[in-house]
């Protein structure tokens, strides 16, 4: 019997996973999202490896997998990625070879394989927020050339925050015109939930970014109250990233049936 953390986004898939891991005689810890204080719990009590659901939110999956490889207290623990389409899987792969990639029927089997042979020389991919790292900020929030962009509450220096930008690209600020991307900018907690209900439905046809402004927590408005608000209304988070020293943003979707 081995001691394992598992992470899966969807309660009700990740049954099947605990099922699957408990019927081998593995002792299972359970999360569903990368919450504050987890490198701590982990450290106190460390697993004997870590599996990793792809089948939702595969952006996530590897987040968590370079959070773990990131640090030195779990860097040296196997990870094993479950199912996921064959492109995300790649593109994993590509950035993390020395990890074990199974599905569900052959989790069991993959995981001993992983605890028999961990990797020696772990690779540490570059973390989330590295990966942003020269871009502008229209790159990061997939701002292209002749987009439009909706933007809601927007601060009056936007312009300047977002810097340079691409070749015919347009700001609005009507709900009823379809753009590519929509900028929601949040300053208040109550504004947000009260608000969020109506915004939630632009998430299916506009990539929907959500801002806040950093370095206030007092605000109530931190990563964790905004990813948790906006899942107990159907909304996932797929992306997060630094727009510049005075803003953060984080995108979603609707959640699929």
């Amino acid at each position: 019997m081995a001691r394992i953390r598992l992470f899966h986004w969807n309660a009700d898939e990740a049954k099947e996973f605990l099922h699957a891991l408990r019927a081998a005689g593995h002792q299972v810890a359970y999360d569903t999202q990368i919450a504050p204080g987890l490198a701590a719990r982990i450290r106190k009590s460390p697993p004997e490896a870590f599996v990793i659901a792809l089948t939702r939110l595969p952006v996530r999956g590897r987040d968590i997998a370079a959070f773990l490889r990131g640090l030195k207290s779990t860097r040296h623990i196997p990870i094993v990625f479950v199912d996921g389409s064959p492109e995300k899987v790649d593109t994993i792969r590509r950035q993390i070879p020395d990890a074990v990639y199974t599905t569900l029927e052959r989790l069991a089997a993959a995981l001993q394989q992983a605890l028999a042979h961990p990797s020696v020389a772990p690779v540490v991919p570059p973390q989330m927020m590295e990966r942003y790292r020269g871009r502008t900020a229209a790159q990061k929030l997939g701002i292209t050339p002749g987009a439009k962009v909706r933007l809601l509450d927007p601060p009056r220096d936007y312009a300047s925050m977002l810097g340079p930008l691409p070749d015919g690209v347009t700001f609005l600020e009507s709900p009823g015109i379809n753009c590519s991307v929509t900028m929601w900018f949040v300053t208040d907690a109550g504004l947000f939930q009260a608000r969020l209900a109506s915004i939630r439905t632009l998430a299916a046809t506009t990539r929907l970014w959500i801002l806040w402004p950093k370095g206030r927590p007092q605000s109530g408005l931190t990563h964790q109250y905004l990813r948790k608000t906006a899942h107990s209304l159907g909304l996932v988070d797929y992306k997060i990233c630094s727009v510049n020293a005075r803003w953060s943003a984080m995108a979603f979707a609707r959640r699929k049936a």
